[in-house]
């Protein structure tokens, strides 16, 4: 009986854990609509803010505000990382660890060799990661999920632009979690700064280089225009890894409540088992006892 009760107490258990996953999946749902919403909305003029940016970086030179496109030997790095705040969505947040690891050690094993391989955590996965491997880091803003806003990234945005421009870093990429849908999240590195020349297409000229013609003047334009299309592209990683966190978590909630549909059907069938087993027991004591008292 002592058996029957303790399959009883994991039933009851397995079951509290089921609601709670099911819960958390009903919950992340509703936050992914949203979250989905705003990133599909922000991705079409994130795009074409990137092209101009890229053309008219390519036509300027340092003076005009041309710094952030030079290019200059990557001495110096520095590495953002998009986490979440909260764990339990599946290798979300692993796997982003891990492409991170890979460019420190590797892609950039010399630079870090020498001391020159700084990162930035924005959410609090990535902050306790590098703290307990000891990362050299700038800052962690574990704070911006707290009413995300793009008020709150183009701070940072802009602290690292000085750093940039400082040649504090002579290159910065960022890796975060890209959201295809809700159940594919796509762990990504892009370089930040400096930025990118427009691709060559196979004939040799720019793919996208196009003529503009700038009003008031093409300083002010690259003045305003290339900062805040900065801004906007570490804004559109931070919502991509938004909406990726609620899909991942989304989904891994949902497998979570059919492993414990599974483990209590399970369970069930054990618990009948193990109560007919004792049921029986008992007739085969009682026969025999009374088999014995009639001898």
């Amino acid at each position: 009986m002592a058996n029957l009760k303790e399959v009883r107490n994991r039933i009851a258990s397995v079951t509290s854990t089921q609601q709670i996953t099911s819960a958390m999946k009903m919950v992340s749902a509703a936050k992914l609509r949203r979250a989905q919403d705003a990133i599909t909305q922000m991705r079409p003029y994130a795009q074409k803010l990137k092209e101009i940016l890229t053309n008219l970086s390519a036509s300027v030179d340092s003076s005009e505000g041309g710094e952030y496109s030079v290019q200059r030997e990557p001495k110096k790095v520095l590495v953002v990382a998009i986490t979440s705040n909260r764990g339990l969505a599946g290798a979300f947040n692993t796997n982003i660890l891990k492409l991170s690891r890979a460019l420190v050690h590797e892609k950039y094993q010399k630079q870090n060799d020498a001391g020159n391989v700084k990162v930035i955590s924005i959410g609090k996965k990535a902050s306790e990661f590098f703290s307990r491997n000891k990362y050299s880091a700038v800052s962690s803003h574990n704070e911006v999920y707290d009413g995300l806003s793009f008020d709150k990234i183009a701070v940072i945005a802009e602290n690292i632009m000085v750093a940039f421009k400082r040649h504090e870093f002579d290159r910065v990429e960022i890796v975060y979690n890209r959201f295809k849908n809700a159940a594919v999240q796509l762990p990504t590195s892009e370089q930040l700064l400096p930025v990118l020349p427009p691709e060559n297409d196979i004939k040799g000229k720019k793919a996208n280089s196009i003529d503009y013609i700038f009003e008031p003047n093409q300083e002010t334009i690259v003045r305003e225009l290339i900062p805040k299309s900065l801004k906007i592209q570490l804004y559109k990683a931070v919502l991509d890894s938004h909406a990726a966190e609620h899909g991942a978590r989304m989904t891994a909630m949902n497998k979570a409540t059919d492993n414990a549909r599974d483990l209590i059907k399970e369970l069930k069938l054990s618990y009948n088992k193990a109560r007919q087993a004792a049921i029986t027991n008992e007739i085969l004591e009682i026969v025999g006892g009374a088999e014995a008292l009639n001898g």
